[in-house]
C-alpha cells in the first residue's frame, strides 16, 4: 500500500515477494516472417517409462485463522491470528492496526511465517508466539466508525468506547477463545500501532502482561505527526486523505508531479492545498484546522502527560529511532515522563533507525553503515528475552533501563537513565556552542557582539530536501531517509545562515537533547525558525570518498515564533526587536569524529515539509491569504547574550 506509515505490518512485499507459477505456452512458435507452423493432429507418444514426479509440498509451519470479535457496544472487529504449527500454551501478541490485517497476513505464498509476515513477526512465530493482527474499528473489515487518534472516553470522546476499551475487549475474547494460548498477552506495534499499544495500558486487562510500543505517536502537536512546535506538517495532507477518506484506504492519493515543492507552492496555504485535493471535506482535517494552537484539545491527548498522571502498571519495552522521520518526539518524551513514577517497569531502546525500520534488516541508514544488522540484534537480544520473561515465565531478561546505539562508534551502550546530559536535573548539564563572527562556532563565548541577516521570502521558501521533491507517498520516494540527507543544498542558499567550527581534535560524544537558544529579530510580525546541528565530514575522506564534505544532520527542528511564550496563546512578534527563542532539538546519541567539523544552519522555512509562515501575524495560518505572505529580513545575533546551541556532551 502506498499510503501507510511504516509499521510492523508494512511493506510485506519487501519481505516476501509473490512469485507467479510459470504458465505453459499453448501457442505454437512463429518465426519472424514465416508461416504459422502446422500442428500435428496426434502428438508423439511419451515413452512408457517416463513419469512426471511432483515434489511433496513442504508442511506449513503456521496456521492462519480469522475471527470477528464483538466489542462492548456491539461493533465487531476483524482479527487475523497466525499460530505456530502445533501451537500449545503459546502467548499472544496483539497488534491493532488501521492498515488492513487481511493484507498484512495474506500477501505471500509459501509454508513459512516469513512468507506472510514481516521479519520481526515471523521470528516471533518461530519462537512460539501467536500473532494477532486486528483492524481498528471503522477500518477495512472492522465495523464501527473510524476516528483518527481517537481520544479516550471523556470530554473529547462522548462515546462509551476508545482504543483502551477495544483492546480490553479484544484481549478478553482472545484469552477465552484461543485454546492454544497460555492466556497471556502483549500488545505491540509501530507508529499508529505503537499508539494503540500505549492505549491498551490505560485500565489494562488482567491478561495484558507486557507492551512493546515502537515509534508511537505521543504528542502530535509538539513533535510527532501533525505539528512540530506549532508548525504544521504539510506533507501529511495526503496521509490524512488516505486514512480518513474511506474505510478501506484503497483510494490513496498523492501529488502526481515530480516536484511536490512546486505543487504545494502553487496552491499557497495548507488549507488551499487541502481544498484542491478534496481533503477539506474530511472531519479530521477540519479538526486539525480548528486547533492550530496547543490548546486543551491537544494537551488532553498527549500521552506523555497522560502517563505522568497515570503511570503504566504493565512492563513496557519502549522503542524509538534516532532518525525517525515521522514520530521522533514521542519515545524520549514518554520515557522522561514515566521513568520516575513507573516503578522501574519501563525499558527504553534508541536505535539508529528511520520510522519502523526495526522490523526489517537495518545494516545501514542512507549513507551510514553500522557494520551489523542492528534491528535483528535488538529483536534477538532485547525483544525476545523481554517477551519470554513476561509471557512465558522465562528467566529475567538482562535488559538495561536504557539501551542506546551510539552512532559514530557504532556500538550499543547500556545506561541507567536517559538523557545522559541535559539542562537540569541531570548529572551533567549542557555545554554552549556559541555563534560567533565570520560565521564561526566556538565553545568559548565571543566577546564581540554582532549579527548576520538574510531575507526570507515565502515565494521562494527553503526546501527541506534537494529538488525535485517527490511526495513522501509517491512511488520511488525516499521519504524514510530525509533526516540523513546531505545539507549542502541548503548551505548554498542565501537565505540560510551557516556557522562552522574548527576541525575537532578529539572525539565529541553527544548523548541527550540539544537545546537551541536563538536570539533573532524579524521585520515581520511572525516567523518560523529552523535550527540544524550538522556533522561536516572532511573534504578529503579516503576511507569513504563518497562521504567527503558530506553535511550529515545530527538533529534538526523547527519552531513557530508566535508560540515562543505560550504554545496555547499565539502572539505577534515585535518587529525589529531581538527576541529569544528556546526549543529542544531531537534527542541524539552520536560521536563526532576528530577531523570533522560541527555546523549550525538557521533558516525560516522548511517547505513543503512544513507549511509556510506568512511572516505577518494572522489568527490562523491554515487560512492565510495570498496578501498575508510577506518578505521579511531576519537577523540572528551573537556575542554576549546572543545565540548558542546547548550540546549534551558526555566526557
Amino acid at each position: 500500500m502506498i499510503f501507510r506509515k511504516i509499521s510492523l505490518t508494512a511493506a510485506l512485499a519487501l519481505a516476501a515477494p509473490l512469485v507467479a507459477p510459470a504458465q505453459e505456452n499453448l501457442q505454437p512458435a512463429v518465426q519472424p516472417g514465416g508461416d504459422i507452423p502446422r500442428v500435428s493432429p496426434r502428438p508423439p507418444a511419451r515413452p512408457p517409462q517416463q513419469r512426471i514426479v511432483q515434489p511433496a509440498p513442504a508442511p506449513t509451519q503456521y496456521a492462519r485463522r480469522e475471527a470477528t470479535i464483538a466489542m462492548r457496544d456491539g461493533a465487531r472487529l476483524y482479527t487475523v491470528l497466525i499460530l505456530p504449527r502445533n501451537a500449545a500454551n503459546a502467548p499472544i501478541l496483539l497488534e491493532r492496526t488501521p492498515y488492513s490485517a487481511a493484507k498484512s497476513t495474506a500477501r505471500g505464498v509459501g509454508p513459512w511465517p516469513e512468507n506472510i509476515l514481516t521479519p520481526a513477526y515471523a521470528e516471533l512465530v518461530r519462537a512460539g508466539f501467536i500473532v494477532a493482527i486486528q483492524d481498528v474499528r471503522g477500518k477495512h473489515r472492522s465495523e464501527g466508525d473510524y476516528v483518527m487518534n481517537r481520544p479516550l472516553r471523556g470530554p473529547l470522546n462522548p462515546t462509551p468506547v476508545d482504543h483502551s476499551t477495544d483492546a480490553w475487549d479484544s484481549i478478553d475474547w482472545l484469552v477465552k477463545n484461543v485454546p492454544e494460548s497460555n492466556r497471556k498477552v502483549a500488545t505491540i506495534g509501530a507508529s499508529y500501532e505503537g499508539f494503540t499499544a500505549l492505549m491498551s495500558l490505560i485500565d489494562p486487562h488482567p491478561a495484558l502482561r507486557a507492551a512493546v510500543p515502537i515509534n508511537p505517536m505521543v504528542d502530535v502537536w509538539k513533535g510527532d505527526d501533525w505539528f512540530h512546535n506549532g508548525a504544521f506538517r504539510q506533507e501529511m495532507v495526503a496521509y490524512v486523505y488516505s486514512q480518513t477518506a474511506a474505510r478501506t484506504s484503497d483510494d490513496s492519493w498523492f501529488p502526481g508531479s515530480k516536484d511536490n515543492y512546486a505543487t504545494a507552492l502553487r496552491y499557497g496555504s495548507a488549507s488551499e492545498y487541502a481544498r484542491a485535493m478534496g481533503v477539506d471535506r474530511l472531519p479530521f482535517w477540519r479538526r486539525l484546522t480548528r486547533h492550530p494552537n496547543y490548546d486543551h484539545h491537544w494537551q488532553a491527548q498527549a500521552l506523555d502527560r497522560m502517563f505522568a498522571r497515570r503511570p503504566p502498571t504493565v512492563p513496557m519495552l519502549l522503542v524509538g529511532g534516532l532518525w525517525d522521520q515521522e514520530d521522533i518526539y514521542g519515545t524520549p518524551a514518554l520515557f522522561d515522563a514515566v521513568k520516575r513514577v513507573d516503578g522501574g517497569r519501563t525499558r527504553f531502546v534508541l536505535g539508529p533507525w528511520h520510522h519502523g525500520q526495526v522490523v526489517f534488516p537495518a545494516l545501514s541508514l542512507g549513507p551510514l553503515h553500522w557494520g551489523s544488522d542492528t534491528a535483528r540484534w535488538f529483536r534477538q537480544t532485547l525483544l525476545l528475552p523481554f517477551l519470554k520473561q513476561h509471557l512465558k515465565d522465562g528467566p529475567p531478561a538482562d535488559i538495561a533501563r536504557v539501551t542506546a546505539f551510539e552512532a559514530g562508534t557504532n556500538q550499543w551502550r547500556r545506561f541507567d537513565d536517559w538523557p545522559q546530559a541535559c539542562a537540569a536535573g541531570c548529572p551533567t548539564g549542557l555545554t554552549p556552542l556559541h555563534l560567533a563572527g565570520e560565521r564561526a562556532l566556538d565553545f568559548d563565548a565571543p566577546r564581540a557582539a554582532g549579527s548576520d541577516s538574510y531575507v526570507s521570502d515565502p515565494a521562494d521558501p527553503v526546501p527541506y530536501r534537494a529538488r525535485p521533491n517527490l511526495s513522501p507517498w509517491a512511488p520511488g520516494s525516499t521519504w524514510r531517509l530525509w533526516l540523513v540527507d546531505d545539507q549542502r543544498f541548503a548551505s548554498a542558499r542565501q537565505d540560510v545562515l551557516t556557522y562552522t567550527s574548527a576541525p575537532l581534535t578529539a572525539p565529541l560524544k553527544l548523548a541527550g537533547t540539544p537545546l537551541a537558544n536563538l536570539v533573532a529579530s524579524t521585520t515581520g510580525s511572525d516567523s518560523d525558525w529552523v535550527v540544524k546541528l550538522i556533522d561536516v565530514y572532511p573534504a578529503s575522506y579516503p576511507r569513504n570518498p563518497g562521504m567527503a564534505g558530506y553535511q550529515l544532520p545530527i538533529a534538526m527542528e523547527v519552531m513557530r515564533g508566535r508560540f515562543r511564550d505560550d504554545p496555547a496563546q499565539p502572539t505577534r512578534i515585535p518587529p525589529r526587536v531581538p527576541v529569544t527563542y528556546r526549543f529542544a532539538l531531537p534527542t541524539v546519541n552520536y560521536v563526532v569524529q576528530p577531523g570533522h567539523r560541527l555546523m549550525v544552519q538557521i533558516q525560516s522555512s522548511w517547505f513543503p515539509l512544513y507549511d509556510r509562515n506568512p511572516q505577518s501575524f494572522v489568527p490562523n495560518i491554515f487560512f492565510a491569504q495570498s496578501d498575508d505572505y510577506q518578505r521579511a529580513t531576519q537577523r540572528v545575533f551573537f556575542g554576549p547574550g546572543g545565540t548558542w546551541i546547548g550540546l549534551p556532551i558526555v566526557r
